[in-house]
């Protein structure tokens, strides 16, 4: 029924996908959703649900420190001189942030990001393009069988001059699946309340409604009252202003507020649902309602954002960008600052760190951005914890403390050396202070 209210039925019985309408040259904002509206790539930041968490995520990614290591001997080392392309992506005295903020924003919105490399003469990348992944697609070269991407329909680009990264793909394609085509019925949904809610604030609480006049009334007749009606009462600013009916009219409202008619918490729920998509706690979009908390604290909330909800795109980055270092090199995207606690747990953590030897003091310095220290590269152990090849060493020392003790108790020295093993030593002939005649032992 909604689809031959909205255009005919064709809408509701076809399944088709951004590509298609694209490839055929139709609008985008002909998708239809179940709720009405229309809701495309280029329109879903309207939602302000979907624009925030879009910018939390693309903000955050982009705001990271970004390196290159290599690997050696099962050591990860600094991949040095770093490409240029790590810092100005698109070319000299580009930003690496608006780079990322691209790439991130079109895995979100679209099929995926395309990225053009560009090559100078002697093979090395100059610039990273990212392309309007709504103006590309992709498909699989029929001789090769490797993928190539078409731009505009006319331009075609082999897989080797393209990073493509998509959040998701399907078994069997090769384009990856778009987030705002897989669930535009609950970004639909969002978009239809929000335009009923700017339409009942703009047309006024008393519009919603029919005014019985006795008698019969003319069609011009009609006409005037409503508009008479509608010229002192509707709006935002006239919603509120008393009405004055005469010759027996009556105004009989037939519409519902927004309480009743639950929008509030429709919109609410809406706001829940796109949080839900983008895999977003909805406290960190401002959803600050009981129950919007899925952790007792803070930390625990930003712990779990960052494991479920960035880990999965920063790895689908480094692992594309992987593809244009050489040997064991390979690009990092450093989440250290993000997992952090507060500064009490951070000091604990540095501490413990420092202590069991695997962080020296100047690993930690260098983590909060404080110069080095002499001696600071040295790691630290505790004396009661040594490397296993001086274990040893504190095995003898054990019997040495044993045989002490032994002599001490006045057993012959030469034999308990004999006895634990120990070699023969030297002695002054000297009894010790400790060690008292057998006969003055007795009171």
């Amino acid at each position: 029924m909604l689809g031959r209210l909205f255009g005919g039925a064709e809408v509701e019985s076809r399944d088709l996908s951004y590509q298609q309408i694209w490839g055929a040259g139709l609008d985008v904002s002909t998708l239809q959703t179940w709720a009405g509206t229309s809701v495309s790539i280029n329109n879903a930041t309207q939602i302000g649900a979907v624009y925030a968490c879009t910018r939390l995520l693309a903000d955050t990614i982009s705001s990271l420190p970004v390196d290159t290591f290599i690997r050696r001997d099962g050591n990860r080392l600094p991949f040095r001189p770093r490409p240029a392309w790590v810092y100005e992506p698109e070319g000299p005295g580009s930003s690496r942030v608006e780079y990322y903020k691209q790439v991130v924003v079109s895995m979100l919105l679209s099929h995926g990001a395309v990225i053009q490399i560009i090559r100078g003469g002697n093979g090395d990348v100059v610039a990273l393009q990212p392309l309007d992944p709504t103006r590309v697609t992709v498909r699989r070269n029929a001789a090769t069988r490797g993928r190539e991407f078409v731009i505009d329909g006319k331009t075609v680009l082999p897989g080797d001059q393209v990073l493509y990264i998509c959040e998701m793909r399907k078994p069997g394609s090769v384009m990856g699946t778009s987030r705002i085509e897989e669930v535009k019925n609950t970004l639909g949904l969002a978009k239809a309340l929000d335009e009923f809610a700017s339409r009942y604030f703009s047309n006024g609480a008393n519009a919603g409604g029919i005014i019985e006049f006795p008698g019969n009334l003319t069609q011009e007749q009609a006409k005037d009252v409503v508009e008479a009606f509608e010229a002192g009462h509707k709006g935002l600013r006239k919603s509120h202003k008393p009405g004055v009916l005469s010759g027996g009219a009556k105004f009989q409202k037939i519409g519902s507020d927004a309480e009743q008619a639950q929008m509030l918490e429709s919109r609410q729920f809406a706001v829940e649902e796109i949080a839900r998509v983008f895999r977003v706690p909805p406290s960190m979009i401002g959803l600050n309602t009981p129950g919007a908390m899925s952790y007792a604290s803070v930390e625990h909330n930003i712990l779990a954002f960052v494991r479920f909800s960035l880990v999965p795109l920063i790895t689908a980055i480094e692992e594309a960008h992987n593809r244009l270092l050489t040997g064991d090199a390979f690009m990092r995207v450093n989440m250290d600052g993000l997992l952090r606690g507060d500064s009490a747990t951070q000091a604990q953590v540095f501490s413990t760190a420092m202590q069991a030897g695997y962080m020296s003091v100047n690993d930690v310095r260098g983590l909060m951005d404080m110069r080095p220290v002499d001696g600071g590269d040295l790691p630290r152990v505790p004396l009661a914890n040594i490397s296993v090849g001086a274990a040893s060493l504190i095995e003898e020392a054990q019997r040495v403390d044993m045989a002490s003790k032994l002599v001490q108790s006045g057993y012959d020295p030469a034999q308990v050396l004999s006895a634990l093993g120990l070699p023969a030593i030297g002695h002054t002939g000297l009894a010790s202070n400790q060690l008292q005649p057998a006969e003055n032992a007795q009171v």
